[in-house]
């Protein structure tokens, strides 16, 4: 029996390969199984505060499988944060009108842990919403994997592979920085798979010293090269102290001058942490006597192609995400488990983060094979 649904869809936060496919997988089943009309809001929450739309149609989703990016365009804008001209206004109110006035009966929003908890706030203004997984940190809680971290594993396994090739000509220490800010899954993954010598993660801090005196021992066997893998948010042991002693502050504020006083600190040590990459790449030189250079990925890591294996997750985490909003179940993301899909409750991932434990496969690995991991 056909469904008489309308739906809107928006793409939110970084973008990442598999975007277009998962919209696809959405669209066409929702299109053609269930009989839904689709509306997309350009660039994230914002096309839903300005009501900027794209009707989805077959015709529309035909072809973009393969395409990189976001047909509908995104923006890391927040509803209840939104920058307009030299100010933040909460536009809760406005994202409601839009969706009442298409007579919307849910949202789905695709997107990394701040679309989470974004929807969480349009959840609880009283909105239907279903959220879809992605990122190339592969850092969403509650689900196996997000879409857009296996083309992010092959670009990063690919470069440092290239890599070895000047290290190895020139005798160098090669730095590679690669994306995740607190979460460790994309540098480790392709650390191991590149073979670096060190890798090091956020959730284990580092002694610079520890990583200079393996690449030396490295030297004495006669391996006169290494490559260092680091992820964009990897701190040393102080570095850690001191965050962690600045959270303790925010949280033991009694007002919201304290508070804001705190999150300023913290916020001004990120942003002096930027160049963290550069200052271990200059470190490991003094200390080890040998060449040593700095390559950033950046946003290399996210663009171009997704692999097969993301054209599949978002294929089919798009699909299940039709046949749930047939069965009129909202409130909830979408989440990879093994080779099906399972649905969580969106309070159980908005907030949260996956990072990786101590103790994970990957890890134990990568220390049975000599790697070295910053610590002692």
């Amino acid at each position: 029996m056909a469904i008489d649904q309308c739906i809107g869809v928006l793409t939110s936060g970084g973008d990442c390969p598999g975007l277009n496919a998962a919209i696809r997988g959405l669209g066409k089943a929702a299109i053609d199984q269930f009989e839904m009309s689709v509306i997309g809001f350009r660039d994230g929450f914002r096309g839903l505060v300005q009501d900027r739309t794209m009707r989805i149609t077959s015709e529309q989703l035909s072809g973009i499988l393969t395409d990189g990016g976001t047909i509908l365009g995104t923006s890391r804008d927040k509803p209840h944060k939104m920058p307009i001209g030299d100010r933040t206004e909460d536009m809760t109110d406005a994202i409601v009108e839009t969706y009442e006035r298409h007579g919307l009966e849910v949202v789905v929003c695709i997107g990394g842990g701040g679309t989470q908890k974004n929807a969480m706030r349009l959840l609880e203004a009283g909105l239907n919403v279903v959220t879809l997984p992605k990122t190339i940190d592969n850092d969403i809680a509650e689900t196996d994997v997000s879409f857009g971290f296996d083309t992010a594993l092959q670009i990063a396994t690919e470069a440092i592979d290239r890599l070895h090739s000047t290290a190895t000509s020139h005798h160098r220490v090669i730095v590679v920085e690669l994306m995740g800010h607190r979460a460790g899954w994309l540098a480790l993954g392709a650390g191991i798979a590149g073979g670096a010598d060190a890798i090091l993660i956020p959730e284990i801090p580092y002694d610079a010293e520890v990583v200079a005196d393996a690449i030396k021992l490295r030297a004495k066997r006669g391996h006169r090269f290494s490559i260092v893998a680091v992820a964009e948010g990897a701190v040393t042991l102080d570095e850690q102290a001191k965050i962690e002693k600045l959270v303790q502050q925010k949280k033991d504020a009694q007002d919201k001058e304290q508070k804001r006083l705190a999150s300023e600190e913290l916020k001004k040590f990120h942003e002096e942490h930027v160049d963290h990459t550069l200052r271990l790449t200059s470190q490991l030189e003094a200390s080890t006597g040998m060449e040593s250079r700095l390559t950033i990925l950046g946003h290399l890591q996210r663009g171009g192609t997704p692999s097969a294996a993301d054209r599949l997750l978002a294929t089919r985490l798009g699909a299940a995400c039709a046949e749930l909003l047939s069965q009129r179940k909202y409130g909830l993301m979408v989440a990879a488990r093994g080779d099906s899909t399972e649905t969580v409750p969106l309070e159980k991932v908005a907030g949260f983060k996956k990072l990786v434990p101590l103790d994970h496969p990957w890890i134990t690995a990568a220390r049975l094979v000599g790697t070295c991991m910053g610590d002692r």
